[in-house]
């Protein structure tokens, strides 16, 4: 008899139509190559298969725990032979996070023999391999469906890879265990007909209580808090909320959706949004838009229905059956944990070991640096899981590896067992356990380097950890390399952004600095930018605002509170001397990135480098709408301050800006706001000198939609923090417009 195929081994959680799902799209790779199909619909396919495309101005960086380079062998002898099929990024969706240990050593296999050997965990659970070629991801597909895992709609407009908290079932907090739930709302959607016609992603998320950040349901576009109400399980509904460019929070959608009744209610949500939702604009495709444009009430009704018009569907209930059927057992008996051992290991079983609701098991928190480890490292993980727990492991949202029911009695033993793999690192969940998108490494969006910063903060604040405050310890930083918050900064105690600023006709790498995030309570409370400093004074930042906290917080006051009562004014003017940028000759540190000696550029995007001089009017008015903004800001965070007020110093702060660029083209322009609008409409956003490739085009209709809906006239804070937000993306617009400008011009000159 013959040795079975994959197709054989093709796990019971994979639908046997994936088959000819992973056929086809080889065959579509065929015709690409042949130079039969469309660039336009292959980069959708391949989109929606997880492939996707990466940078490469940047092969020579180190993010400081890894080398990622193009010298590893597969790059060496194949070599990109067009752009379509150079090396990019594979997304692997891992549903829930959860990873059996046959799964795991997959991906290492896949690692060591597809790409760099290092794998990456997101911040939604998912797993990323780099530098794979386009015709390796058939038979890599093939071989992830073999242990029951799909690369389907792991990126594109569609339901991306469904998200639920890792303690999920071991939790002595939450209402229920979610997982099944998840799982069976996961294998609903996948390939569903109703969730193809999107004009962006959809993210869902599930959460068993409200109290802990688990599943952060808050920004997702659709969210479910497990609850119980005269003892019958449901859930709490929520839609549109998201991070991205400006941050909004979830609507209620439903106090209580009874458990049957989620997936048709879902399915409903799916269907409004992909008749109702915008198609043409990106920028304003997430659903999150379509709630603010029709009103939650009018929201509300359409899903309802819908719901009313849906055909029954066997399908809502038929993964529900058996709420046992993802159960976890442990294969060690329970004990607790020693009371006596080395000072490391006590150190790492405070932060790192989570007691479950199950007496003698706890969930060990492997920290992962910025979520990477190689594939011999997760083969040694795999046997430790084999060894000690079993195949509970499951990918974190702050990028680690959860690795429940490990009893106490073999806390220790196992301990030292991730000592010699490397991750005995104690910490889980402080100031060391940071959050980092991509940033510039492999992303085509990223602005500055969010994976160098994150390295150099953790070392930095490793070195002093045991020093530091107990409640500076306690903090969370994440950080994104542009404003699409994939580090999730939103939501951090002291989060960064990547933006980019001109001084003496070069650009120089920057951060927003964003205060007031929660990360309690689902996400509870976003941040706002206090404003922009070098890259290479960041370290400084972080020292400057914890020291300032320390040195006047209140007694047992916290930072998020601390924030609230002194007003991020106060902070602002802490940060104004880091803001200064020294001259190109006084310190040219500052005009390169973290973990990238080369001067700083925008590499992929295609924004050159400026050499000309400053145009001292735009630069000025630049600047006054950036004060401007912050007035406003302050304004909103001061304890009585009118939200109305602070709108429209928010929408004044665009006026500024925008009228800055319009004069700048040596445009006649007065200094009310409807010629403002007309002008700026007229000579730049039409013509389409706002478009910035990695910013610009997408922000002008905040200003411009802001000045047609005169929304900020009476604002509430809601809509007031929206403001803000738009006004501090609209600005950051403007000044990378401006620099493109100055780009151009220096070219002409030459």
């Amino acid at each position: 008899m013959s040795a079975p195929t994959w197709k054989d081994r093709l796990s019971g959680e994979m639908s046997p139509e994936m088959t000819v799902e992973i056929d086809t799209f080889e065959g579509q790779i065929d015709l690409k190559k042949q130079g039969k199909l469309d660039d336009k619909f292959f980069a959708e396919t391949r989109l929606r298969r997880g492939a996707y495309g990466q940078r490469y101005d940047n092969g020579l960086r180190s993010d400081g725990e890894t080398q990622r380079t193009l010298t590893f062998p597969q790059a060496l002898t194949k070599g990109p032979d067009t752009q379509w099929d150079a090396p990019g990024m594979m997304r692997i969706k891992i549903p829930m996070g959860r990873l059996s240990i046959k799964q795991l050593e997959v991906h290492a296999e896949l690692a060591e023999e597809y790409s760099d050997t290092i794998l990456h965990v997101t911040t939604r659970q998912d797993i990323q391999l780099h530098y794979i070629h386009i015709e390796d991801t058939p038979d890599m597909m093939r071989r992830l469906a073999a242990v029951g895992i799909t690369t389907r709609e792991a990126c594109g407009n569609s339901v991306r890879n469904v998200t639920a908290c890792e303690y999920s079932g071991v939790c002595s907090t939450e209402s229920f265990d979610v997982t099944p739930y998840a799982d069976a709302c996961m294998k609903y959607f996948l390939g569903h007909p109703d969730v193809q016609d999107f004009g962006r992603k959809f993210k869902i998320a599930f959460s068993g209580c409200h109290e802990n950040p688990c599943g952060l349901v808050t920004f997702h576009d659709l969210g479910a808090v497990a609850k119980i109400v005269d003892g019958k399980r449901g859930f709490k509904v929520v839609v549109g909320g998201g991070l991205g460019a400006v941050p909004v929070e979830a609507k209620v959608l439903a106090e209580f959706c009874p458990a049957e009744e989620l997936l048709p209610l879902s399915q409903a949500v799916a269907r409004v949004f992909a008749r109702l939702g915008e198609k043409q604009s990106r920028a304003r495709a997430r659903i999150k838009f379509l709630v603010d444009k029709l009103g939650l009430d009018e929201f509300k009704r359409l899903v309802q229905v819908e719901r009313e018009g849906l055909r029954v569907d066997e399908r809502w209930t038929e993964n529900l059956k058996d709420l046992t059927r993802l159960d976890e057992k442990p294969i060690r008996p329970g004990a607790p944990l020693p009371t006596e051992g080395p000072a490391e290991f006590l150190a790492w079983a405070k932060y790192n070991l989570k007691p479950q609701v199950q007496e003698g098991y706890y969930t060990a928190i492997v920290k992962l640096p910025l979520g990477d480890f190689t594939s011999r490292q997760a083969r040694r993980i795999a046997d430790l899981a084999r060894d000690y727990t079993g195949d509970g492991i499951r990918c974190t949202v702050e990028q680690n590896l959860a690795m429940r029911w490990l009893s106490g009695a073999d806390a220790l033993a196992f301990w030292e067992r991730l000592a010699d793999i490397g991750f005995a690192e104690a910490g889980a969940g402080t100031i060391t356990d940071m959050t980092s998108c991509p940033g510039t490494d492999t992303c085509k969006l990223g602005i500055s380097s969010s994976r160098g910063l994150t390295a150099e903060l953790k070392k930095r604040l490793t070195l002093v950890e045991d020093k530091l405050d107990t409640q500076v310890r306690e903090l969370r930083i994440k950080s994104s390399g542009c404003f699409n918050s994939c580090g999730q900064h939103h939501a951090a105690d002291i989060g960064f952004t990547g933006v980019s600023r001109a001084a003496g006709g070069r650009k120089v790498p920057h951060f927003n600095v964003v205060l007031g995030g929660q990360w309690a309570h689902n996400a509870g409370k976003y941040g706002l930018v206090v404003g922009a400093v070098p890259s290479k004074n960041i370290p400084k930042t972080v020292q400057v605002i914890t020291d300032h906290y320390v040195a006047n917080r209140e007694e047992g006051e916290s930072f998020q509170s601390f924030i609230e009562r002194v007003g991020k004014k106060d902070f602002r003017g802490i940060l104004k001397p880091l803001q200064v940028i020294p001259s190109y000759e006084e310190d040219k540190s500052f005009y390169s990135d973290w973990g990238d000696p080369r001067e700083y550029t925008i590499g992929d995007i295609g924004i050159g480098e400026c050499a000309g001089e400053i145009v001292p009017f735009v630069e000025f008015g630049l600047q006054a709408a950036e004060q401007e903004l912050h007035g406003a800001q302050d304004i909103l965070d001061t304890a009585g301050g009118d939200p109305a007020v602070a709108a429209a110093g928010a929408f004044q702060s665009m006026v500024t800006a925008a009228k800055a660029l319009v004069r700048h083209l040596d445009k006649q322009c007065r200094d009310d706001a409807d010629d403002v609008a007309l002008q700026f409409k007229t000579h730049v956003a039409d013509p389409g000198l706002f478009n910035d490739p990695f910013v610009g085009n997408k922000f002008a209709h905040f200003f411009l939609g802001l000045h047609a809906s005169q929304r900020f006239v009476g604002a509430n804070k809601e809509i007031a923090h929206k403001c803000m937000d738009e006004a501090q993306l609209f600005l950051d617009a403007c000044h990378a417009t401006y620099q493109r400008w100055l780009e151009a011009a220096n070219q002409a000159a030459e």
